[in-house]
């Protein structure tokens, strides 16, 4: 981990967008075609159901990714998030886009990253995480390294550290554990 002077909780405090990478974050990092040549994607639906947790309680996500691939925008689509960029070789040219786009200071954002074209933003963001499986260089530049590897709740994972420290996670815990069938 990075030797940073400010401490987790102070960082995750400020945090309003969480952007991800998805090949080795949202994704184990395999990239998998089918006979047909399409393309083939594997999500963790923890990390699916943490990004929505996550809008619910009224923040933003964004994805940055290197590649460029449909099944990215469909999961976008079905998460509610955006922006996307794809296609992003530089991906600090895409985090700027992003601050345009949705308004945030950089000390509010949060990313997750796991290999070298996240080094950048990993350095410019307020939150700087990497995945347990992140090659070393991602790993020492990290605020906060995930137990879980990429494409495996490392996501979610992460959504609840900052929740926690923002004292957010446990209502939502709260109201699912309140959850009843009506009286008979």
């Amino acid at each position: 981990m990075s030797t940073s002077s400010v401490p987790l909780q102070r960082r995750c405090m400020a945090i309003e967008l969480l952007i991800v990478d998805v090949d080795g974050v949202l994704t184990p990092g395999a990239i998998i075609y089918a006979d047909s040549g399409a393309e083939v994607k594997q999500f963790h639906v923890r990390d699916g159901s943490g990004l929505k947790l996550w809008q619910q309680a009224g923040k933003q996500a964004a994805i940055i990714t290197g590649r460029s691939s449909p099944i990215v925008d469909l999961r976008a689509r079905e998460l509610g998030i955006a922006p996307v960029v794809q296609g992003a070789t530089d991906k600090l040219q895409g985090f700027r886009e992003v601050v345009n786009q949705t308004g945030r200071h950089p000390e509010q954002i949060c990313y997750i990253g796991d290999d070298l074209p996240d080094l950048p933003v990993l350095r410019a963001c307020g939150l700087a995480v990497a995945v347990a499986d992140a090659c070393p260089e991602v790993l020492a530049e990290a605020h906060y390294v995930a137990r879980a590897t990429g494409g495996n709740g490392a996501v979610r994972e992460v959504i609840e550290v900052i929740l926690r420290c923002q004292d957010r996670w446990q209502p939502i815990v709260e109201r699912f554990g309140a959850a009843r069938l009506p009286d008979r």
